[in-house]
């Protein structure tokens, strides 16, 4: 296993980044700083880019064993991902995510910070669980549920910390649609293509428009935001 839990493929301009550190995909520094790598990576070589895990996990959310260690460290960690879901979030080209099992926390976010999201069929749980395990929800993360969750589903999903299975998380807003394990990467690569096929410049500038002012919002006040939470 490499020491990067971004692993990283071109595959007919189109860009995997395939998230597997062995475990549950905990987002630290090393899977930050990969995955920040490949979206620059990407943006000089392919034209879409597909996210995606390892089988049975996409990613459980921040690693709670930087968490616990101290409010410093917290305050790094968390300060960092949500600079990565912000560079995913605005990331110029089609970003496709394909979850490919657990979505929990962060990696609900990833999945909120991507264009067209697909998942895997299965006994997985998909969404928002800080709640239930004694944390708060910062407002960078309450601004992206608001931005891409659907608003009948909200209460329960954010300030209830519900988790959906992934057919449910279609109607929530976390997902768009489902597929079975055996065609998850190919449906999605599928669609990456499709995506690629538009005139990208126009792509990017739009999505620019539609999600720059909020991430400006989220950046500006991303500091203080952190500094509460570990307050």
């Amino acid at each position: 296993m490499s020491d990067n839990p971004v692993h990283y493929e071109l595959n007919d301009a189109i860009a995997v980044l395939r998230l597997d550190d062995g475990k549950a995909n905990a987002v630290n520094h090393a899977l930050i700083q990969g995955v920040n790598d490949a979206l620059d990576k990407a943006a000089r070589e392919a034209r879409a880019v597909v996210l995606t895990g390892r089988p049975g996990r996409f990613s459980a959310g921040f690693d709670l064993t930087v968490l616990q260690s101290g409010p410093e460290a917290g305050h790094t960690l968390v300060t960092a991902g949500a600079r990565m879901l912000l560079k995913l979030f605005t990331h110029p080209q089609p970003v496709v995510a394909a979850s490919t099992g657990h979505a929990i926390a962060a990696g609900g976010f990833m999945l909120l910070a991507s264009d067209t999201r697909l998942g895997v069929q299965g006994d997985f749980k998909i969404g928002l669980n800080e709640v239930a395990i004694g944390m708060t929800l910062p407002e960078f993360g309450l601004m992206f549920a608001r931005e891409r969750l659907s608003k009948r589903h909200f209460t329960n999903a954010v300030i209830q910390a519900r988790l959906y299975s992934p057919a449910e998380a279609v109607d929530v807003g976390f997902l768009d649609r489902v597929c079975t394990a055996d065609t998850l990467l190919d449906e999605a690569l599928g669609e990456a293509r499709r995506l690629a096929t538009l005139d990208l410049p126009s792509y990017g500038r739009t999505k620019g428009r539609a999600r720059n002012a909020l991430a400006e919002q989220i950046r500006s006040g991303l500091d203080e935001d952190i500094a509460r939470l570990m307050a």
